[in-house]
C-alpha cells in the first residue's frame, strides 16, 4: 500500500463498512480509505469524508461507487503566522485541536459551528456558520487559499484570484468540486480566551424574534433556544444567549481548562426518548434559568459547543436516527412568514426535540453557501412515519417564502423542492461542475438525491 494510488488502480481496497452521518439516517455501505497521506488516498476516490458530522447523506457514498477518502488522519498544522493569525493546515485537522492550539495564543477561528468535532475540510465543504454570522459571515469568507485534488486527478492551488468560480463553488459545495487537501485561512485575535455571556427568558415566539433581532445589533454572538413542544400562548418561549469575548479585567487570569467529555456508551433503544420527556425537560430548562437576566464569565466550550459535553450524544435517538432540518427565511423578523413556518409545524404535529434559532447576515461568496439575511431555524426531528411529510410541508413554505435549506443537515428534501429554492444559484454551480468534472467522478448520496447525478 506504499505505492501511489491511481485512478483504476488494482491496489487492495478496504473492506465494505457501514457509514452514516450524524443523524444515523440514512445508512450506506461503502469502502473508506484512511491514511495520513490524504493526497494519495484521494486519487480515484469518489468523495472525501471527514468525521461524518453532516447529519444526512452529504458524506455518504453511492452504493457500488468508488471508495471515499477519510481525512481525519491527515491532521497536521503546517504553518501558523502568530503575528497575522494566518493558518495553513491539512484538511483533516479538527476544530477542537485547532482551538486548543490557538486560543491560549490569543487567536480563535473567525467562525465556528455548534460542534468542535468537525474537520477544516468539512468546514469548507459546508461553508459553516455560527452564532456570529450577522457580523462575521461564513467560514468561507475567511479562507484565503485551498489545495485540492480535482476530479481528473490533478492537484492544484486555488484562491479567489486564480480560479474564482472553482474557489467559490468549493465553498459550500459539499465536496463535489474536488478533494480539499489543505486550507489556508485567517484567524481572529481575541482579547482573552473567555466569553462574557448574558442570557434571558423570552415568553413566546414573537417576543423571542424581537429580542433576537435587538440583541444582534449589540452582540457578536447570539442564539435562541426555543421550546416548540409547548402550546399557545407560550409556544416558542425559550432562552436568548448573547456573548462577546471577555476583556482582561473581566476574565480569569488562567487559560480555560480543556474538559474531558464522557461518551454515551451505546445507542439507546429507539423508544427510550419520548416527546413527553423532552417536554418536561424544556419546562425545567426554562424555569431553572429564572426571570432575571444572568450575566457572567462562560467557558468557550460551554458557549460554542454545548452538545459536545457528551460524545456520541446522537445515540439517544437510537438506531431509528433523526434529521436536523435547517432553513433560513428572509427577514425582517416580524414578517408573518415566520409565524406561518411555526404554524406549519404545529399543523403537522411535528415533534421538534430541539429548536435553535439564529440571526443571519449578508450572503457569502460560495455559490451554494447557506445563509443570507434573515432568520435560521434548526430543528431536530426524530425519524418516524410522518417525518418526510413534515419536511415536505416545511419545504413548501420555504420555497414560497424565498428561503433555502442547509445541505450539511439535510436528509429528506426532494429534488424538485431543492431546484425551486436554488434556481440560478444551482445552475451556476452545475455549470462549474460541468467544466471541472463533466463525467461526475465526484458524487455522493446527496448529489444523486438532489442534483441528478447518476447512481
Amino acid at each position: 500500500m506504499n505505492a501511489p494510488l491511481t485512478t483504476g488502480s488494482v491496489q487492495p481496497e478496504p473492506p465494505p463498512t457501514e457509514l452514516v452521518g450524524w443523524g444515523n439516517h440514512p445508512r450506506a455501505v461503502g469502502r473508506q480509505r484512511l491514511s495520513e497521506d490524504l493526497e494519495r488516498i484521494t486519487d480515484g476516490a469518489a468523495l472525501t469524508r471527514g468525521l461524518g458530522r453532516s447529519y444526512g447523506d452529504a458524506s455518504l457514498p453511492v452504493a457500488g461507487s468508488r471508495p471515499v477518502a477519510g481525512s481525519p488522519l491527515a491532521d497536521r498544522v503546517l504553518s501558523f503566522d502568530r503575528q497575522r493569525g494566518i493558518v495553513r493546515a491539512e484538511a483533516g485537522v479538527t476544530l477542537m485541536r485547532l482551538n486548543r492550539l490557538s486560543l491560549p495564543r490569543g487567536w480563535f477561528t473567525p467562525v465556528t459551528p455548534g460542534t468542535h468535532w468537525v474537520t477544516l475540510g468539512g468546514m469548507v465543504a459546508a461553508d459553516v456558520h455560527g452564532k456570529n454570522h450577522h457580523v462575521a459571515g461564513t467560514f468561507g469568507e475567511h479562507v484565503r487559499a485551498l489545495r485540492m485534488r480535482l476530479a481528473d486527478g490533478r492537484i492544484v492551488e486555488i484562491d479567489e484570484a486564480s480560479e474564482a468560480q472553482l474557489f467559490r463553488a468549493t465553498l459550500g459545495g459539499m465536496g463535489l468540486t474536488g478533494h480539499v487537501l489543505e486550507v489556508e485561512f485567517a484567524m481572529q485575535p481575541v482579547t482573552t480566551p473567555w466569553i462574557w455571556q448574558e442570557s434571558e427568558q423570552v415568553p413566546n415566539f414573537d417576543r423571542a424574534l424581537e429580542r433576537l433581532e435587538a440583541a444582534g445589533r449589540d452582540w457578536p454572538f447570539t442564539v435562541l433556544w426555543s421550546d416548540l413542544l409547548i402550546g399557545e400562548p407560550h409556544l416558542g418561549r425559550g432562552l436568548l444567549m448573547k456573548g462577546r469575548w471577555a476583556t482582561a479585567d473581566e476574565a480569569p487570569a488562567q487559560v480555560p481548562p480543556w474538559r474531558a467529555a464522557p461518551t454515551l456508551p451505546f445507542p439507546l433503544p429507539s423508544w427510550a426518548l419520548q416527546t413527553w420527556m423532552l417536554g418536561i425537560g424544556n419546562r425545567l430548562n426554562y424555569w431553572k434559568h429564572g426571570a432575571a437576566v444572568r450575566r457572567g464569565i462562560e467557558h468557550p466550550e460551554t458557549c460554542f459547543y454545548p452538545l459536545d459535553v457528551i460524545r456520541q450524544w446522537n445515540g439517544v435517538y437510537g438506531r431509528r436516527g433523526f434529521t436536523q432540518y435547517q432553513c433560513v427565511l428572509p427577514g425582517p423578523h416580524t414578517h408573518p412568514r415566520h409565524r406561518r413556518f411555526l404554524q406549519t409545524l404545529r399543523a403537522r404535529r411535528a415533534d421538534v426535540f430541539l429548536c435553535v434559532i439564529k440571526d443571519c447576515g449578508p450572503a457569502g461568496r460560495g455559490l451554494l453557501s447557506f445563509p443570507f439575511p434573515g432568520v435560521s431555524y434548526a430543528l431536530d426531528l426524530p425519524i418516524g412515519p410522518y417525518t418526510q411529510a413534515v419536511v415536505d410541508a416545511l419545504n413548501d413554505v420555504v420555497v414560497e417564502e424565498g428561503g433555502r435549506i442547509y445541505l450539511a443537515k439535510d436528509a429528506l428534501t426532494r429534488a424538485d423542492h431543492y431546484r425551486a429554492m436554488e434556481g440560478e444559484r444551482l445552475r451556476n454551480f452545475t455549470a462549474v461542475r460541468d467544466v471541472w468534472d463533466p463525467q461526475r467522478r465526484l458524487k455522493s448520496a446527496l448529489s444523486v438525491r438532489l442534483l441528478g447525478d447518476v447512481a
